[in-house]
């Protein structure tokens, strides 16, 4: 007999990337930062108090919060801190959407996003992206239409790897009715250039929540930290109602403090997957692959005519190397590759280029 509610019954649940157990195997296709974390890191866990284990931790992390809220400028009660991006994805649909209510979202999108929609047994409301990965003009028209309480935006997105500049952000949370949510986990990797930060359009308004995560640029993907930045109205239920109790570990809230503090060295991180991001595009490209022009550490790469991505990702598989293959509309033809090392990447290139060639 089954106990399950009807909509959890109905429903599938999230498909993980293969986490190999095999150590040889190149992995590429979770999204992963290929660099080990900053070496502050393992100083702080090495003086970390295995005494205070027995304690509970900060309730609201707040040493985390606070370092992070001086970094961006903004106050502690505008942030909260979260077990992982994935938490505080799930805290926005349970303290803002009512089961039955409508979520609204780009298509494609991160695949966790419907899987939590359904979860709370809420009705998605997907708009599919332009041809170059672009939202429709009406995207807000259509979700306050739909009615939608909350709507998930992934920026820069996945899996195109597109940025929306923050000028469209900012029109599209005056214009929604609902509460806007920008899944930011890839915003590191943009280029310095562009000169991107959503951070400052949280004082403008009052329905804008931003994602950040320490899992991609903070290389801390086995940590599970996560943040949450709004106003400070929009944050408290979240902080105060919503949230699990003592929801990030003492050793989370430590090691992550460290690891943000260390700014430098993230940024030389950041620095080099942006360097092979470019030459791996190029290299795809020079192989026939369509890759369009990603603000992430991954690119969407379209196979050639008559090439299976399906098959490429398989024979890849055969030889230790893992890529993302996503069997759904617009994305049957894709391999979603993961930004490596210099020596992955070249790897990667070499099979692709005798695979096509048999």
């Amino acid at each position: 007999m089954s106990y399950e509610r009807a909509n959890i019954r109905r429903m599938a649940g999230y498909a993980y990337g293969e986490q190999p157990d095999d150590a040889t195997v190149v992995k590429l296709n979770t999204n992963e930062n290929p660099y080990p974390p900053s070496p502050c890191v393992m100083q702080a866990l090495a003086a970390f108090d295995a005494e205070a284990l027995r304690r509970y931790p900060s309730a609201a992390a707040d040493d985390l919060r606070h370092a992070v809220a001086r970094r961006f400028g903004l106050a502690a009660d505008q942030l909260v801190a979260t077990n992982g991006g994935d938490e505080g994805l799930r805290l926005a649909i349970t303290t803002f959407v009512d089961p039955g209510a409508v979520i609204g979202m780009a298509e494609p999108s991160y695949s966790l996003c419907p899987v939590l929609a359904n979860v709370q047994d809420c009705v998605i409301a997907g708009v599919p992206l332009s041809e170059d990965w672009s939202l429709s003009a009406n995207f807000a028209a259509h979700m306050n239409n739909a009615g939608a309480k909350l709507t998930c935006l992934v920026n820069p997105h996945a899996p195109s790897g597109r940025l929306i500049d923050a000028a469209y952000v900012s029109r599209l949370a005056g214009e929604l009715d609902g509460v806007l949510l920008v899944d930011e986990a890839y915003v590191d990797f943009v280029a310095p250039e562009c000169g991107h930060d959503l951070t400052r359009l949280v004082a403008e308004h009052d329905n804008l929540l931003l994602l950040r995560t320490l899992s991609k640029g903070y290389s801390l993907a086995g940590l599970r930290v996560g943040l949450l930045m709004g106003d400070a109205g929009l944050i408290a239920p979240i902080l105060h109602k919503t949230r699990d109790s003592f929801n990030v570990s003492a050793i989370a809230q430590h090691v992550a403090a460290a690891a943000f503090a260390d700014a430098d060295y993230a940024r030389k991180c950041w620095r080099r997957i942006r360097t092979e991001r470019q030459r791996l595009t190029a290299g795809l490209r020079t192989l026939g692959f369509a890759v369009p022009g990603s603000q992430t550490n991954f690119v969407l790469a379209e196979a050639p005519s008559g090439v299976s991505a399906a098959t490429l990702q398989a024979m890849l598989r055969t030889r230790k190397l893992l890529v993302r293959y996503f069997d759904q509309p617009r994305l049957e033809r894709c391999l979603r590759i993961t930004v490596g090392k210099p020596e992955h990447n070249h790897a990667l290139l070499a099979a692709l280029a005798a695979l096509l060639e048999r």
